[in-house]
């Protein structure tokens, strides 16, 4: 069975309806899940190289998480700073971990310059750095995961009972891990294992075990702080 199948989807800013390339469920099952929740794929078929959809038409790319209508300003917007650069393009059928990387970026531009969810364009730059992660280009991984660090913070701060959602604390420890804030990824796991009121049990053993392995870096990080004195 192939695993890749053909759909279609409806452009928010044009109205086109286009062909999109979807990955059949039974190939969604990674071999390895890396503790951010990278999948690793053996069968050759990566699901996250297809979660863009591009218009052939005027270029919008989004996820179908994304805004579903736009209005006329939008559209105005969209197409005087960033659509009007745009020539016909096809993304359907199998992509490289090129194209994947060129359809995320761009998503990240217009989400940006639309002002989405600060949920959803944490998340484009989280994909964008397991792509490099993928790539073995890990100053570029790094760099994007910093980016992914700072807007996961800024929807901690904006959303409602997000000091109980145990996933985007642990993600934010976790990625503070990754780029070596060890000090700062202890607090953050800490959080997840001494709030009572949190009860997903997943979560708080996974921070639990990165608790103890960040809180050893953190005082190998500090040791060598003070030996460089």
């Amino acid at each position: 069975m192939d695993p890749l199948y053909l759909s279609t989807a409806d452009c928010p800013c044009c109205q086109l309806t286009f062909n999109i390339t979807r990955v059949r469920p039974s190939f969604k099952n990674p071999s390895k899940t890396d503790t951010d929740f990278c999948g690793h794929y053996k069968n050759g078929v990566n699901p996250d190289f297809y979660v863009i959809r591009v218009c052939p038409q005027c270029g919008y790319a989004f996820s179908e998480n994304g805004v579903k209508h736009m209005t006329e300003e939008q559209k105005l917007r969209y197409k005087t700073e960033i659509g009007k650069h745009w020539s016909e393009q096809f993304f359907h059928g199998e992509r490289t971990i090129d194209q994947a990387l060129v359809t995320y970026k761009r998503a990240l531009i217009i989400a940006q310059l639309m002002k989405e969810d600060p949920r959803l364009i944490a998340g484009f730059l989280h994909h964008i750095a397991w792509l490099y992660r993928y790539m073995e280009q890990e100053a570029e991984e790094k760099r994007f995961l910093q980016y992914a660090l700072e807007q996961y913070i800024i929807v901690f701060e904006h959303e409602t009972n997000s000091d109980k959602n145990a996933k985007l604390l642990y993600i934010i420890g976790e990625l503070n891990k990754r780029v070596g804030n060890y000090q700062e990824a202890v607090k953050w796991f800490s959080r997840v294992v001494n709030d009572q009121s949190i009860m997903d049990a997943g979560m708080i053993r996974a921070s639990r075990e990165q608790w103890k392995e960040t809180a050893e870096l953190a005082t190998e990080q500090r040791e060598r702080a003070k030996k460089s004195v």
